[in-house]
């Protein structure tokens, strides 16, 4: 029998070797009391130059908007705002026009809604954009993803992460405390997410980053382990928060996608947006959505439900001012949505009786 040399072992098991990851991350990640002075700075260390626009609304152009536009046009820089109504197409062509135009860089300043138009307008316009967030109510300050309004479809589009993220907690500390609890929310339910990845990944064969789940896991308990810490106006309660929004956006830019992030409690919070005329706040959707899908995965919904009692969010559809009938139809057709996504709802509606069972144990409706 003909040996086999170590020499040639090593070269057959190099050659057998064809994985290859690519990643985009931040560049640069600012977060602190008073933040937003340094603007500026991150701009010019980024090696920014030219025309910058500011996306925001009529409320957070007030609240950060014109304050970074003046520190920016201090340090040379031309500098316009555009404020925008909502997170829809059509603002994020309007918006890709006017960065078309002769724009060098964009600036998302405010909530979820202009950081989302800001992110998508980049990308089509393929601009640096950096992120700058007045309220940390969901995940997408430091994410590769945008949730924009398509013809009244709310549609998750996939961009590029910012390339910097300048988030003040002496702002964020200011904003309304319901957001927060809702990032909280949003983050907490990363524990049921990677919990239908790993399923997925069991049943389905799917690709799967034990680092980008167990990052996101991480994130989420040490949010649930600390729940009793975050408070109304502390502004050590928005650091915290901030940490782990931006944590779980590190996740996903690892991962590739927002599986570490989003699985069934997801697909029940955009089922939600679609069959309510006024849905609540996407993260509280969300931390409601992750304690039933707890319960169905067979884990500890009790200590889910009480994190999120702790940081003062939702757990009830009263909560959540809805019916007891749009939490059970929204379980229902769960699955309807991104029916790609293997998750714990499996690939069927699921059966109504059931629906409502889990939502009664775990004390929803």
């Amino acid at each position: 029998m003909p040996m086999t040399t170590d020499m040639e072992s090593d070269e057959k098991d190099n050659r057998s070797f064809t994985k290859f990851k690519s990643m985009e991350l931040p560049r640069l990640v600012v977060v602190g009391s008073n933040a937003l002075e340094s603007i500026g700075e991150s701009c010019s260390e980024l090696k920014l130059r030219g025309r910058g626009l500011v996306v925001c609304d009529g409320t957070t152009y007030g609240i950060a908007g014109k304050r970074t536009t003046e520190i920016l046009e201090d340090m040379g820089f031309t500098m316009e705002a555009k404020e925008i109504s909502g997170a829809t197409q059509r603002e994020v062509d309007g918006v890709v026009e006017i960065a078309r135009d002769g724009v060098d860089f964009l600036l998302g300043v405010g909530g979820g809604v202009p950081i989302d138009v800001a992110k998508c307008s980049a990308y089509h316009a393929d601009l640096p954009f950096i992120s700058v967030p007045t309220a940390a109510s969901h995940d997408g300050v430091a994410s590769a993803r945008a949730s924009i309004d398509k013809n009244g479809n709310k549609a998750s589009i996939g961009t590029h992460p910012p390339l910097a993220v300048v988030a003040d907690t002496s702002i964020i500390a200011k904003s309304p405390y319901r957001l927060l609890a809702s990032g909280c929310a949003d983050i907490i339910a990363n524990s049921t997410a990677v919990k239908d990845w790993i399923l997925a990944k069991k049943l389905r064969n799917e690709p799967y980053s034990h680092y980008a789940a167990n990052l996101s896991e991480m994130t989420a308990y040490s949010l649930i382990n600390n729940s009793d810490s975050i408070k109304p106006g502390l502004e050590e309660s928005a650091w915290v928060v901030v940490k782990a929004l931006v944590s779980s956006s590190v996740a996903m830019s690892i991962a590739g996608s927002s599986r570490p992030a989003s699985g069934s409690e997801h697909k029940f919070s955009h089922a939600l947006d679609k069959l309510v005329k006024t849905p609540a706040l996407h993260g509280e959707q969300c931390g409601v959505g992750t304690i039933i899908m707890m319960y169905l995965h067979g884990g500890d919904w009790v200590e889910i439900k009480r994190a999120l009692q702790a940081v003062g969010a939702p757990t009830t559809a009263m909560g959540l001012d809805l019916s007891e009938d749009d939490v059970i139809e929204a379980l229902v057709r769960a699955p309807e949505i991104k029916p790609e996504r293997y998750t714990i709802l499996g690939s069927g509606r699921m059966d109504r009786k059931a629906a409502e069972m889990a939502a009664r144990k775990t004390g929803v409706i």
